[in-house]
């Protein structure tokens, strides 16, 4: 029971490691290889878990194996357009122009219901305000609204908003991130001094953000009993 438990802990470490190498994507974003490199590496792991007659490293080498299989497609998918097409196919236009493409969706084996629903994920319940609606590789439908559905931005209005920069997290539970006071051009002492109008220490937040207008957002952690 404890080799079982050790060997499964061991296999989950070496799985997370190597699902960390592969990236950063969403499981609804994978391309094809991907996925099938994602499923085949729980397979290979399932196996040894749940046998512990079978050598660890059974599991162990196959998975490192579709890592190195992985990052060799991903590299040719990068240099080589023909092979990115192969391996991960083309967008396909459903709605153009306004009109849906049903050549297109009897390829891709989509129904209008399917189209409907995917729609109205994106925030939109009538087919008739969609100008393209574009099939992506990784299988997520990219929606672009007619011109006078579309929501109106500053621009419309020949309006220049002010710059906003990028917020970011000074504390995060009490432990200060020092990178991103390195970042933001402050020092300790400096948040010290912020944090100080909330009657707090910094490690006494459980939260403290500055964005790019230099405002600061803090809330102190609950106080336990």
């Amino acid at each position: 029971m404890l080799i079982t438990f050790i060997r499964t802990i061991f296999l989950y470490i070496i799985v997370l490691i190597v699902m960390r190498l592969m990236g950063k994507r969403e499981i609804g974003q994978l391309q094809p290889f991907e996925l099938v490199v994602s499923i085949l590496i729980a397979d290979l792991a399932s196996i040894p878990m749940a046998d512990s007659g079978i050598p660890i490293t059974n599991g162990i080498i196959p998975i490192l194996g579709l890592l190195v299989m992985h990052l060799l497609i991903s590299l040719i998918n990068i240099k080589s357009m023909k092979a990115r097409e192969l391996l991960c196919g083309k967008p396909s236009i459903l709605i153009y122009r306004g009109r849906i493409d049903e050549k297109m969706l009897k390829k891709e084996r989509f129904t209008l219901n399917e189209l409907q629903e995917r729609l109205r994920g994106n925030n939109i319940v009538n087919i008739g305000d969609v100008e393209y609606a574009i099939l992506e590789t990784s299988g997520q439908l990219t929606v672009i609204p007619k011109p006078n559905k579309r929501n109106t931005i500053p621009q419309d209005f020949n309006i220049m908003p002010e710059y906003e920069g990028i917020t970011y997290d000074l504390v995060i539970d009490g432990k200060v991130m020092y990178e991103n006071l390195k970042k933001v051009g402050k020092d300790y002492n400096w948040l010290k001094k912020q944090v100080k109008e909330f009657n707090i220490k910094p490690e006494e937040a459980l939260i403290v953000t500055i964005d790019g207008n230099n405002n600061i957002f803090c809330q102190e952690k609950e106080k336990k009993n």
